[in-house]
């Protein structure tokens, strides 16, 4: 029974208390019946009310934890074999290959459509692992053509890829939903009711909560890519590292990236940065200098709305000049103080080319508790194969389209506060 179940039914116990107490029997008290059932629904209120405590704080706490990133699909022998299925298996198996590794991959792909109800475009491939870790050798720049990676003359396996800001939303505990179909609207209680002391006789105050809701519909991104007849070809675990690291850490940053300032328009979702109500802490008219105390404020602002902060998310700039911070005798402050101990972690997504008044290239630095960011996933990364692109055909080429659909939203916005014009 849902929490909303139990208030209905706890008011419905009440109606019928309400009830029998009004219209006892001549004599002014309860029959042998009446009395019966009153003590009969007593009893399930009490036991009501002990399991409507024991909801809220499981809810409570629920709400307060770190949410767990998206890693697996939860059924260990489906995620064992999704494992072994490689994004050069779902190109083959997308032209139409017979081998045993594209068969495996349209049967993994049957297995995620039928489990989330959603026909792919293409083909799906399990994205869970390659969108979480980095690796140190990943896809071929454009300015390559994949198939320069073959060629015996090479070594693919020193493959030097271009460098990558970190991904961190995820590692700090965002909250992922998954398996989500139509657009999701999450209840937020607004307002609660007010409690008031009053005098003997007098009337308690009168007052009724308010409620509102944050909603999720889903945003696109992707990329399209197109890959010699050789590259598909010669499935070398070189190759298959290279082509499925390049596309899925590129939307991993796009996502990332839209989580920590997506503007909300342009079919972006709306990050943190530009969510109304968060907590801010300025630093002057045209930016300033990090200090120990903007930070602490920063810290303060998050714990005076009672949302219990998890984590900083900063840039490299950012940590350098925190770095750099020193006490009265000259002694450098550290880290661990400037930030009071508290997790942090350290991503070039974070803006550094922010502007303020005449201030320029100034950096933000993000504190909060990080399990009120909600990340809704409605798809998977979903592998569209296309050999008959006129241009790529003529070449024997093929096109690959990469696309995830997800959207963002923050549960609490006092639950996070930044500083958005820092010297760094």
């Amino acid at each position: 029974m849902t929490l909303r179940e139990m208030l209905e039914r706890r008011a419905a116990i009440a109606a019928e208390l309400r009830a029998i107490n009004d219209k006892p029997a001549e004599n002014g008290e309860l029959s042998l019946d009446q009395r019966s059932r009153w003590d009969a629904l007593k009893a399930d209120l009490d036991t009501l009310e002990q399991r409507i405590s024991r909801q809220v704080t499981l809810d409570d706490t629920e709400r307060r934890m770190q949410g767990q990133p998206l890693n697996g699909t939860g059924d260990a022998n489906l995620d064992r074999e999704a494992a072994r299925v490689g994004l050069l298996d779902v190109v083959r198996a997308g032209m139409g290959g017979t081998d045993h590794a594209a068969g495996r991959a349209r049967e993994i792909s049957a297995e995620l459509e039928r489990r989330s109800g959603r026909k792919a475009q293409g083909l799906y491939w399990h994205m869970g692992q390659p969108m979480e870790q980095r690796v140190l050798t990943t896809a071929a720049p454009a300015g390559g053509p994949g198939g320069n990676l073959i060629a015996t003359e090479h070594r693919p396996d020193l493959f030097i890829d271009r460098l990558r800001s970190t991904t961190r939303v995820r590692s700090l505990g965002a909250t992922v939903l998954t398996g989500l179909t139509g657009n999701l609207s999450i209840p937020r209680r607004k307002a609660s009711v007010t409690a008031g002391w009053v005098a003997e006789n007098s009337p308690l105050p009168n007052s009724d909560p308010q409620f509102e809701a944050i909603t999720l519909t889903p945003k696109h991104a992707g990329v399209i890519s197109e890959w010699s007849r050789n590259m598909v070809l010669q499935s070398s675990p070189d190759v298959e590292q290279l082509a499925r690291n390049d596309m899925a850490l590129e939307l991993a940053e796009k996502l990332d990236t839209a989580a920590i300032a997506g503007t909300g328009t342009s079919n972006q979702p709306r990050g943190i940065l530009n969510t109304a109500g968060i907590g801010t802490v300025s630093l002057g008219t045209n930016g300033g200098a990090l200090t120990y105390d903007a930070v602490a404020d920063l810290v303060g602002l998050v714990d005076d709305a009672n949302a219990a902060g998890t984590g900083f998310l900063i840039n490299t700039k950012v940590r350098r000049a925190a770095a750099k911070l020193k006490d009265t005798t000259g002694v450098p402050l550290g880290l661990a103080t400037v930030f009071q101990g508290q997790t942090v972690a350290v991503s070039n997504l974070v803006p550094s080319n922010l502007s303020k008044g005449t201030g320029n290239n100034l950096s933000a630095l993000i504190y909060g508790n990080w399990s009120d960011l909600i990340i809704g996933v409605w798809s998977e990364l979903d592998i569209l194969v296309n050999p008959y692109e006129s241009t790529a055909y003529a070449k024997g080429n093929v096109q690959i389209r990469a696309m995830m659909t997800v959207d963002i939203a923050v549960r609490h916005p006092e639950s996070f506060a930044a500083i958005t014009d820092a010297v760094a």
